[in-house]
């Protein structure tokens, strides 16, 4: 039997139409004008409008990534949804995604991996095309806006709701699909960034301080400096497993938490941040969804081509990260 690898066929995104400019937020928060955006690049996000749902967003994001494909929805097997903000603790929402797209023969499941969920995401669906020869669909949205606390600073000016989609499917050419990859965890830093009840272990209760069911970023340093640390040392595992230099990159796409993350990262790697593709100023930090909205992005501006290699980095709250190095394949 012939070695079957995966390539992207198909990339779509969305966003909620209601934008919020920094100057809104600043005069929520009482900031001077241009704070936000000196510290953290961000000019404007978007956010859901009310009624609007994860499943809708997923649903948009994923659609567009279908009919970019091209391929009959029949042959989709599984779907992947990357998300912290399910429609509901229960049941999974990735169900519900699969009902909207007509994707009658998918399976279909949750995944929460924060900031880094596409990478594991994406992962996951490359090793089912490569053993299964079918399709799958990946999607990361999440909506943010609604766990902001707008009482604390270091979250509030930066979550955006957001959602972004990719279609992988079967490919003869075995260079394409992942090359190298690398997921790390680091669990000690479990608490910097969390919503602290309406789990299992903080169950929500009638009198409960509401601000315990929204985000908080416990020690923004930290974070900033684990998230430079894991981005960049996974990236470069990733880059040695797939054989590949920094200079071999031809387009880095991270996850867009902060722009000063990405210079620190493009630093580290080595990697000249002109190859960065950047987002978070008119979109935000939409966590597991910013990678796949910048992909789809990126190939409106400037196409990806057969052979280009693009690395993928990103970590997040848990602590949880990883980097993929992504070889673009041919349709032939």
């Amino acid at each position: 039997m012939s070695t079957v690898s995966s390539r992207i066929a198909g990339l779509g995104h969305y966003v909620p139409e209601r934008r919020i400019d920094n100057a809104e937020i600043e005069g929520w928060l009482g900031l001077e004008a241009g704070w936000i955006e000196r510290r953290t690049g961000i000019r404007k996000r978007h956010w859901a409008a009310p009624g609007e749902t994860l499943t809708d967003m997923a649903a948009h994001a994923g659609s567009m990534a279908l009919d970019h494909a091209g391929i009959d929805r029949t042959t989709v097997a599984l779907t992947l949804l990357a998300t912290s903000t399910p429609d509901h603790l229960l049941p999974p929402s990735a169900p519900l995604l699969t009902h909207k797209l007509g994707l009658s023969a998918s399976g279909a499941i949750d995944l929460a991996g924060a900031c880094s969920g596409f990478l594991y995401a994406l992962t996951l669906a490359d090793g089912f095309v490569r053993s299964q020869r079918r399709p799958v669909l990946v999607v990361a949205a999440n909506i943010l806006s609604r766990r902001v606390n707008m009482k604390e600073r270091a979250s509030a000016v930066v979550f955006a709701d957001a959602a972004g989609a990719v279609v992988l499917v079967p490919s003869a050419d075995p260079q394409s699909g992942i090359v190298g990859v690398d997921l790390v965890s680091e669990g000690a830093g479990y608490d910097l960034i969390s919503i602290p009840a309406g789990g299992s272990a903080h169950p929500f209760h009638a009198g409960m301080d509401p601000d315990l069911l929204t985000m908080t970023m416990r020690d923004g340093r930290a974070v900033f400096t684990k998230a430079v640390h894991m981005m960049s040392q996974s990236a470069g595992r990733a880059l040695a497993q797939a054989g590949c230099l920094p200079e071999g990159i031809d387009r880095f796409i991270p996850h867009q938490a902060n722009i000063r993350i990405i210079e620190a990262v493009c630093e580290q790697l080595a990697i000249p941040v002109e190859r960065a593709v950047s987002t978070i100023g008119d979109f935000g930090n939409s966590s597991a969804a910013t990678i796949p909205l910048s992909l789809s992005l990126e190939n409106r501006r400037q196409p990806f081509a057969p052979g280009e290699q693009l690395l993928f980095s990103a970590a997040g709250a848990g602590m949880t990260g990883g980097a993929i190095v992504f070889r673009m394949g041919s349709a032939a």
